[in-house]
């Protein structure tokens, strides 16, 4: 089978396809053939040996796949033939892959494998970070930087979904645009974004800040929120990783609260399917419908990562393999 090998720790342009055997499902696995993957920052992390996880290379990346079940275990509750989403963390930018039935999900029929592929690492990454560690309520405020790429968006539709005012932060018009599409109530640039959210806000702020960027923004992120407001540190796409000022977070009872979803479920894997079942309501709804950015061959995988790593994606890039 085709496959991207990273085989050198040099970034984007380490990916290359090669032709390799296909896995040996092991004890208890599902094998999928993937018909598309999605594409993450992690994998442009782990591109230059910068990720928390780090494998030797050669390793095959990609951690989110779509596609069709060709073999699983008599109680795994999956079948031949059965479409399915999946988050394998290694190995999806190959036409075949193994993993654990408990990180493989039913992909409801009337929703596409680019669709599919599209929504693991994103949507349940905010889903644990806005239910689960922010604590959203109906009727709050939300923050959502980063609003245009994968998790911005995500962040931005399930946030709504689950009755929030959402407030998108984008670097450019043409970004914001793609934020009000996905369901943003309003958007605004990054350059001023605080006291543009306190004219929103009547000088209130926001209630929750979803931040996957960090760097310069997070002091002024503080600051836009309210009174017992959250800030969600969900990553560090701006490439660098900010300091709080404790006493910021004293003077007007704010939290500062990680949202580290592969920390939390690796030791209970089960939960994955929780996260996918809270999920299908919105899905079957289209209250969730995934932002879908360029997508591109196997052999283009390099110019993927290279998107993604500066910051000219929209939506979720995704690998077709089929």
């Amino acid at each position: 089978m085709r496959a991207i090998h990273i085989s050198s720790l040099d970034g984007p342009k380490a990916a290359q396809v090669v032709e390799t055997g296909a896995p040996e499902p092991g004890p208890g696995q599902v094998l999928i053939d993937v018909h598309v993957a999605g594409v993450s920052f992690p994998d442009v992390l782990l591109s230059r040996g910068e990720y928390q996880i780090k494998p030797e290379p050669p390793f095959v990346p990609g951690a989110e796949v779509a596609g069709v079940v060709r073999s699983a275990p008599a109680d795994s509750s999956f079948a031949p033939g059965d479409r399915v989403a999946a988050f394998p963390a290694f190995g999806g930018f190959a036409e075949q892959v193994a993993t654990d039935p408990r990180l493989v999900f039913p992909l409801p029929d009337g929703l596409s494998f680019e669709a599919g592929a599209a929504l693991p690492m994103n949507y349940l990454t905010v889903h644990f970070g806005l239910v689960r560690r922010g604590r959203l309520r109906a009727g709050e405020t939300v923050l959502v930087h980063g609003a245009a790429g994968g998790v911005g968006t995500a962040g931005i539709q399930l946030a709504r979904a689950l009755g929030a005012r959402v407030l998108a932060v984008v670097s450019t018009p043409e970004k914001g645009e793609v934020a009000k599409e996905a369901g943003a109530h309003e958007a605004v640039l990054a350059e001023g974004f605080r006291q543009s959210v306190a004219d929103l806000t009547d000088g209130r702020g926001v209630d929750l800040v979803l931040d996957p960027v960090g760097g310069d923004r997070f002091t002024d992120s503080l600051r836009s929120l309210a009174t017992e407001g959250r800030l969600l540190v969900v990553g560090f796409t701006g490439r660098e990783i900010p300091t709080v000022k404790v006493n910021r977070l004293l003077l007007n009872n704010i939290d500062v609260v990680g949202v580290s979803w592969g920390g939390f479920w690796m030791p209970r894997p089960e939960y994955l399917r929780e996260q996918w079942n809270d999920l299908l309501p919105h899905l079957a709804s289209g209250a969730l419908d995934p932002v879908l950015g360029a997508q591109y061959p196997l052999e283009s995988t390099p110019d993927a990562l290279r998107d993604l790593d500066e910051r000219r994606a929209t939506g979720k890039i995704l690998i077709r393999l089929r």
